[in-house]
């Protein structure tokens, strides 16, 4: 098959349609852009970014998003769509009379939800991302495909001039819901391309669909039970979804819909991989083979073996894979029954134990509170994590206010019953981060319904429930308290965070209800 450009405005370019992960890779070493480790994935630097730009990434106020953004000028930056389309203009012509990667994909695995991807990016390395993490069309499905219903535009090597094109600076990430473009250039950073998606169907599930898109990992148990874990980037959500004995549906990104079903926005994983090992993580390590795509890591000269512990270039070490690269896979990436929602925290406090349980009112306190803390390398200038407050879990993709998701979470856990849990992924009183042993543990335990009929005490705080014991897991760690030096540090330790959650939700005052303000901490 044969495209042509001209409708976007670029011009004169050679295009290279939907190649596969192997000429992609190949193209990266012709070009000198990337290098194959030894165990077959490509290996790329992003350059100056090597971590999103929140501040940089705006969206288009027109007559769609006017009335329904959230505009709070620090996560939903407004832009004027005059603007817009005369950078457009700039980009497009940037990628003219120059050699273009061009891939049609499919975002959502629920057939009656599925929007048509076209990415159009300047470099292989930026496609191969795109082949890797969204769904692949078939045959038959690319022949019918037709037009897109939204464009990715990626042009690294494009700076923008910030006085001129009314950008922060030389970088950008742009949504435009009228023109349906996620346009994106000065960082070849690859994950503002599928944010820019998430961010888009963020606004399209709630408004148009009456579906809650999540920021999430699922997976399904031998029963068809699902559990959701929510949590912002190097918390552990592609970790702990990665089970063997659990059906991955998707790593970051779902829908869950009126019918009770949850289907994955994408069609591949994007995991950390600092410090990874065979040993801990042995589903995504596996998955790190010919047509993975490597960021930012560093090989050994002699062996062009992945060194996994070096962080020099970023904390942020990453690769992408196809879904179908983990081997227990839901086909499709659907999942029903959902009986499970675990909130992951990286807790730089230390005051959260390793897994406490939620009554709906502290579900939804927390789920808008979204505390955890930034983790080194996940956005520009984060070194050492940050404590933080990200409404859902993952306010910098949600234009509509926070209180419309979290009403909408309510709503589907009363309706189903489903557990909800609190997860301590961070660290405990001597800031010595929880075992990924330990955690797996708990959730096992919440996952097998080992916590039903036990003992919990009541968390003097947070008023949350904790286990007061769980097999295969020390009593003490259940207890965060045992690991200050002593009470009086836990106490004052506990009482910052509480004053931390009731300062972040004096802006949520206005709009919350006597029981959801009740789900707050205790003092």
């Amino acid at each position: 098959m044969s495209i042509e450009l001209a409708s976007y405005g670029i011009k004169n370019s050679k295009i290279n349609y939907q190649l596969s992960s192997k000429e992609l890779t190949e193209k990266m070493i012709e070009t000198g852009q990337g290098e194959v480790s030894s165990s077959g994935a490509v290996n790329f630097l992003t350059g100056e970014f090597t971590g999103r730009s929140p501040k940089d990434r705006f969206i288009v106020k027109d007559d769609i998003t006017s009335d329904n953004v959230w505009w709070d000028g620090n996560i939903n930056i407004p832009f004027d769509s005059d603007k817009f389309d005369a950078l457009y203009d700039k980009v497009v012509e940037h990628l003219s009379n120059r050699e273009v990667y061009v891939r049609d994909a499919f975002a959502c695995a629920d057939d009656a939800y599925k929007v048509k991807i076209r990415a159009i990016t300047e470099t292989p390395g930026a496609n191969l991302f795109i082949y890797n993490m969204f769904i692949r069309p078939t045959e038959e499905e690319l022949k019918n495909f037709g037009d897109a219903e939204w464009t990715i535009i990626n042009a690294p090597t494009f700076l923008a001039e910030a006085n001129t094109d009314g950008t922060r600076q030389h970088n950008f990430s742009i949504l435009n819901f009228k023109r349906k473009i996620v346009l994106n250039g000065g960082t070849g950073y690859t994950g503002e391309m599928k944010k820019g998606i998430f961010s888009a169907l963020n606004f399209i599930m709630p408004v148009f669909k009456n579906t809650l898109p999540m920021h999430c990992s699922a997976n399904s148990g031998k029963d068809g039970d699902t559990a959701m874990f929510f949590g912002l980037s190097g918390t552990g959500k592609t970790t702990l979804s990665a089970d063997k004995n659990r059906q991955l549906i998707g790593d970051d990104e779902h829908g869950w819909t009126e019918g009770n079903t949850v289907f994955n926005f994408e069609g591949g994983c994007y995991a950390k991989v600092i410090n990874l090992s065979a040993e801990g993580e042995p589903e995504i390590f596996g998955a790190i083979k010919d047509g993975a795509l490597l960021e930012n890591c560093k090989l050994v000269k002699e062996t062009n073996d992945v060194d996994y512990t070096d962080g020099s270039i970023t904390e942020n070490t990453r690769v992408s894979y196809p879904i179908d690269y983990i081997e227990n896979i839901a086909t499709p990436s659907l999942g029903k029954n959902p009986k499970n929602i675990f909130f992951l925290s990286f807790d730089a406090y230390g005051v959260f134990p390793p897994i406490a349980k939620l009554n709906p009112d502290q579900a939804a306190y927390l789920f808008i509170s979204g505390y955890t803390s930034k983790v080194a390398g996940t956005e520009a200038g984060v070194t050492e994590p940050q404590t933080t407050f990200s409404s859902c879990f993952g306010a910098p993709f949600m234009p509509l206010h926070p209180t419309k998701y979290a009403e909408m979470l309510s709503n589907k856990v009363e309706a189903t019953g489903i557990n909800v849990w609190l997860i301590n992924t961070g660290w405990n009183g001597q800031k010595k981060r929880m075992s990924l042993k330990d955690t797996r543990a708990v959730i096992n335990a919440a996952l097998n319904g080992d916590l039903d009929n036990i003992e919990y005490r009541q968390d003097q705080y947070f008023g949350f429930e904790v286990p007061v014991s769980i097999n295969g897991v020390e009593a003490d760690k259940l207890n965060p308290a045992t690991s200050f030096e002593s009470q009086e540090a836990y106490e004052a330790n506990a009482q910052i965070l509480a004053d931390k959650f009731k300062e972040n939700f004096k802006k949520f005052e206005e709009f919350a209800t006597a029981d959801l303000l009740a789900g707050g901490p205790r003092i």
